[in-house]
């Protein structure tokens, strides 16, 4: 897994890559919703991906981020001084524990830069007026209130409004997963034809590349 956070302009985003055994490649780009420095945008990137690891429930994570600070506090060679990095730092230490076998690991940032284009692309996504709100997803992983005992967590937040042109992926999607196939008999020619090139994964729809690589497919 390669992870990346940025945070500029008063925008943050995270980036996240797995790469299975098999080689195939799956990106994850996030909208952070709070203001946040650098380095805490750094942290989250990496804890929306170890708690997608333990969903995934991988037994074995190799860890790669291109922050030293980052990498080094959580491998102990580096002291949290920040007081604001502690609840972050802390929530990844426990993640890290859950998961089981996991390394993590500092990487030159030449070897990171799908993860950090991913993590500035989503920087510079903004909240869209709600009249022409599509689909917006956002990502929170807010410090645990320690006064009251509250355990960290990640909250999905999920903003959908009405959509007039037809969704592409729907009919794909419905028929790997249910079989379902449109009356158009020109259209169910066609699913049939392009479907063993999708793969579906946790709500998510991926092209297969000719090199393999599973591409992530996107909606208007």
């Amino acid at each position: 897994m390669y992870f990346d956070g940025v945070a500029h302009c008063g925008e943050a985003g995270a980036g996240v890559v797995f790469v299975t055994s098999q080689g195939e490649v799956l990106p994850y780009s996030f909208t952070l919703t709070k203001l946040y420095s650098n380095n805490v945008a750094k942290y989250q990137a990496l804890i929306i991906g170890l708690e997608m690891a333990v969903e995934m429930k991988r037994l074995q994570l190799q860890v790669f981020g291109n922050s030293q600070l980052e990498v080094n506090q959580l491998l102990g060679s580096y002291e949290v001084k920040k007081p604001e990095l502690r609840p972050y730092h802390d929530y990844a230490k426990n993640l890290m524990g859950w998961l089981g076998d996991v390394t993590i690991q500092h990487v030159p940032r030449k070897e990171n830069k799908k993860v950090d284009a991913l993590a500035a692309l989503a920087s510079s996504l903004t909240l869209p007026d709600q009249a022409q709100v599509t689909v917006c997803q956002k990502w929170v992983v807010p410090p645990p209130n320690e006064e009251e005992g509250e355990e960290n967590e990640l909250k999905h937040l999920v903003t959908v409004s009405e959509v007039e042109k037809e969704e592409w992926r729907q009919p794909i999607i419905d028929y790997l997963r249910y079989g379902i196939l449109p009356e158009n008999q020109r259209r169910r020619t066609e699913i049939r034809r392009h479907a063993p090139r999708f793969f579906y994964y946790k709500d998510t729809l991926y092209r297969r590349s000719f090199e393999g690589v599973l591409l992530r497919c996107l909606g208007e």
